[in-house]
């Protein structure tokens, strides 16, 4: 059996840059096990798997050692695969997912999630977070992943955590941000308890992100950066319940597995 791929590089409009996630067209599900065992091969912090049920597509996303129930950046590879690789028509995808529906329309030369937006709570600073991140923390935020407030850009940039330790706590994946330089926030994303130590850009992380920036400065719409050695652009508007998280993509290689 022959299974085509796309591997897509998002939140970038050049090669070796945002994030890669591989993505598979197929006609019918495999199985969980297999699945989990393609992307394993692949080794990248997503792979996506779509399937045409109805008039949309059921979207699914697996690291290289679980199934997460969701994931912005393969979601936005998946739809430029579809629209740029597959040739799907009109200006917008809808993708089932196991929490409802979620949409990827175009803007130009950007493609806009339609994404769930996650307001944070502020909560004491865990105890050895600190040393955890070797930063220390000006605010922390609990979310389905912890968010982490650091003093400047710099610091966000310098952090270099202990991922062993910080696999141990009771969240997700860590997000530590602060407000930017050059664009109005910055962040990082390191998620060791998922097999990811670090993902460079993290579509999801910006509905955790865009709701406490935008309090923070005032803004509806906001530009961001994330990453470390390896990121990618953003630009997140507040749209009520919803965040809108748009950013290009571009495809860097095609294959096929064989089975």
């Amino acid at each position: 059996m022959l299974l085509p791929f796309h591997q897509i590089d998002a939140f970038s409009d050049k090669p070796f840059a945002g994030n890669p996630a591989v993505v598979y067209r197929l006609e019918h599900w495999l199985e969980d096990g297999l699945m989990q065992q393609i992307a394993a091969e692949h080794n990248l912090a997503e792979t996506a798997f779509v399937v045409k049920e109805g008039i949309a597509w059921r979207i699914r996303w697996f690291t290289p050692t679980t199934e997460v129930p969701l994931c912005g950046h393969a979601t936005l590879a998946s739809a430029h695969a579809l629209f740029e690789c597959h040739g799907e028509p009109g200006e917008r995808i809808d993708f089932d997912y196991v929490d409802g529906t979620l949409s990827v329309g175009r803007e130009g030369d950007r493609l806009v999630l339609d994404f769930p937006c996650v307001q944070p709570t502020p909560i004491a600073t865990p105890r050895g977070l600190a040393e955890i991140l070797g930063q220390v923390p000006v605010a922390v935020l609990d979310a389905p992943q912890l968010l982490v407030v650091l003093e400047s850009a710099a610091a966000v940039r310098a952090c270099q955590p202990d991922l062993r330790a910080l696999a141990q706590l009771p969240w997700s994946a860590v997000i530590v941000t602060a407000k930017g330089e050059t664009v109005d926030f910055v962040s990082r994303n390191f998620a060791p308890a998922v097999g990811i130590d670090e993902d460079p850009v993290t579509g999801s992380a910006h509905c955790i992100l865009t709701p406490y920036w935008v309090q923070q400065l005032g803004k509806a719409e906001l530009s961001a950066y994330q990453g470390g050695a390896r990121g990618g652009f953003l630009w997140c508007r507040l749209n009520g319940e919803r965040v809108a998280i748009a950013g290009q993509a571009r495809v860097v290689s095609s294959g096929q597995l064989y089975l």
